[in-house]
């Protein structure tokens, strides 16, 4: 009785892990480039007080001992990277990724950060940065007295400038990708982290190469989907109520235990 106490304990846990997960990604379902998370769960370990396939006698075996498992615990989260759908803006500097791959972003500390989040606007410098100010890496700066900004699906920039016939480019949109996307460390504001899980950056032009096109004037919404949210929140909750459950008809029974002997 002991024993069910401390197993749906962890229960409990590892469903208010589960609940933590389907809310972020709730909050999150309007976050353009927002990629759903999954709570990952392993069991925990197994007391072994009859070792299966011990002999039983001479001539017989066990064929399943007695193995009474510990709980369960939340061994991760994983992010699921699969394309949202794109939804036309028709704003100039809206970009969307329509297949795989990442932009680059410039941080305040010189390192790189990557993100699906194309939503850039212009610094006083004419420099294309993210809302937070953030460059976009390779950086582009768009020239004075541009009348219009073209972004193709390979990624080439140009612009048209006032008295002139023919188009200027200002250069080029380049993508990256990794082996193990979902390896990446979100770090907040839409922006991704190399880590050691994800390997290193494959820089490529837009289209070749398995990675997804630049389309202009238009952004990627988030690939969480409500419904399928909602009916895990009500799994999760059901399951909460269970190892509530567990917890109170043990309890029920070392009363018993408690109070007749």
């Amino acid at each position: 009785m002991l024993a069910a106490l401390w197993v749906s304990r962890t229960g409990l846990g590892a469903q208010d892990v589960a609940l933590s997960t389907i809310a972020n990604n709730l909050a999150n379902v309007s976050t353009i480039g927002f990629k759903k998370d999954r709570a990952v769960f392993q069991d925990l370990l197994y007391q072994i007080q009859r070792q299966p396939g011990a002999q039983a006698s001479q001539e017989t075996q066990l064929p399943s001992g007695l193995q009474l498992g510990t709980g369960v615990r939340a061994a991760g989260t994983q992010k699921i990277f699969t394309t949202g759908s794109l939804q036309v803006t028709d704003n100039a500097l809206d970009v969307a990724i329509n297949g795989r791959g990442f932009l680059r972003i410039l941080q305040p500390d010189g390192t790189l950060a990557y993100t699906r989040d194309g939503q850039f606007h212009i610094d006083a410098n004419g420099q294309i940065v993210t809302a937070n100010g953030d460059p976009l890496q390779p950086a582009l700066t768009i020239p004075d007295g541009a009348q219009s900004v073209t972004i193709g699906t390979d990624g080439t920039v140009t612009v048209a400038l006032a008295g002139q016939v023919d188009l200027t480019g200002i250069g080029n949109i380049q993508l990256v990708d990794f082996v193990n996307p979902a390896g990446l460390q979100s770090r907040g504001g839409n922006l991704y982290l190399e880590t050691a899980a994800s390997g290193a950056p494959q820089e490529g032009t837009p289209g070749l190469n398995g990675l997804g096109s630049v389309i202009q004037g238009s952004l990627e919404n988030s690939n969480v989907s409500v419904v399928e949210e909602l009916v895990s929140m009500i799994a999760t909750q059901r399951a909460y109520e269970m190892n509530s459950k567990v917890v109170s008809t043990a309890d029920q029974m070392l009363q018993f235990v408690s109070q007749n002997l």
